[in-house]
């Protein structure tokens, strides 16, 4: 048989070989799951076996999750995909239609509206965005064919059955984003369970429709993770002749603050304001739209990579969060 003929006969088993795994109630690993989900959380196996049967493969989503990371793009190519000014028109209208919430977010867990506006822009920009896919779709996809993160998203998928339980909620009619992260603040289901709350008082932390709910759980992620109230985030940084690069995995850290702004003066690199020598540090050194940056970041910056580990996604929330603020003081 012709090597050609060979390849398309291959191509065509694998593609009868994923749509017979659509049905998600005969996938090997999904049985698997519901056995677990019987065994060890007391689910039915009826209904779950059902609500797998309706999920639905989507090649989509593979396709999505594949794609090269962000860490490809500098910084001069990042900003400006999240701080632009329609994003903090914006901003600034998000916050007044939900002024109260943001004030009693400030008040009782002491993250600054700003950043709160900040997260919830660049994520669903103030929830135009929460993404198309079903969350049953997408998690299962990724936890029964998506080898390279499949046991992240089985847990994300057992938490998501665990969420709908405890609220009384249909799991075939959520929707989010392709990794199955949902609502104004993106949670995936597990931050969801830590981290949502319900900020109105109605009984439900209903983090997709309801925005004084999502401002109130954002704001509780960070504080539950640390957000220090006052405390700064970045500052931009002089280099005082040839800064000493020394180890490259000192740079861009996304860990708390491994070195102090004594030691990054020493290394030829001070901030563009006065603060004190023991104040704990880490230093992003970046390409810029006019060559290099360099920038000092403290424990804010690393509550920040909390939600998304990525050095630029935190200096981005930060820089928007600014620019939000500025323009709110305008309204005031």
């Amino acid at each position: 048989m012709p090597r050609r003929v060979i390849e398309l006969t291959v191509w065509a088993l694998c593609l009868i070989a994923a749509a017979a795994r659509a049905d998600y109630r005969e996938h090997p690993e999904a049985r698997a799951f519901i056995d677990e989900m019987v065994e060890d959380e007391g689910f039915e196996r009826e209904p779950l076996t059902a609500w797998l049967g309706e999920a639905q493969r989507q090649d989509s989503i593979l396709e999505a999750i594949a794609r090269p990371a962000e860490r490809t793009r500098t910084w001069a190519e990042y900003r400006p995909i999240f701080v632009q000014p329609l994003r903090v028109e914006r901003g600034v209208e998000f916050w007044q239609e939900n002024r109260d919430a943001f004030q009693r977010a400030e008040q009782e867990l002491g993250v600054p509206a700003e950043v709160i506006l900040a997260i919830i822009g660049v994520e669903t920009h103030y929830g135009r965005i929460t993404g198309s896919h079903r969350v049953i779709d997408a998690l299962s996809t990724l936890a029964f064919d998506y080898p390279p993160r499949a046991p992240f998203f089985r847990k994300e998928l057992k938490q998501y059955f665990i969420l709908m339980r405890e609220h009384e909620q249909n799991p075939l009619a959520f929707k989010g984003s392709y990794a199955g992260a949902m609502g104004y603040g993106q949670f995936m289901p597990s931050s969801y369970r830590h981290y949502a709350i319900d900020f109105d008082g109605d009984g439900f932390a209903d983090i997709w429709n309801n925005p004084t709910d999502a401002i109130g759980s954002v704001a509780n992620y960070f504080a539950e993770h640390g957000w220090q109230r006052d405390g700064l985030v970045a500052v931009r940084a002089r280099a005082s002749g040839e800064v000493e690069r020394g180890d490259e995995k000192d740079w861009n850290r996304i860990d708390p603050p491994q070195h102090s702004v004594g030691d990054w003066n020493e290394r030829g690199l001070s901030p563009i304001f006065e603060l004190p020598a023991d104040m704990p540090a880490n230093a992003l050194w970046l390409e810029g739209d006019h060559g290099e940056e360099f920038w000092l970041v403290f424990h804010n910056f690393y509550v920040i990579t909390r939600y998304n580990r990525s050095h630029l996604y935190a200096l981005a929330v930060d820089h928007l969060s600014r620019e939000i603020k500025t323009a709110m003081e305008k309204q005031l």
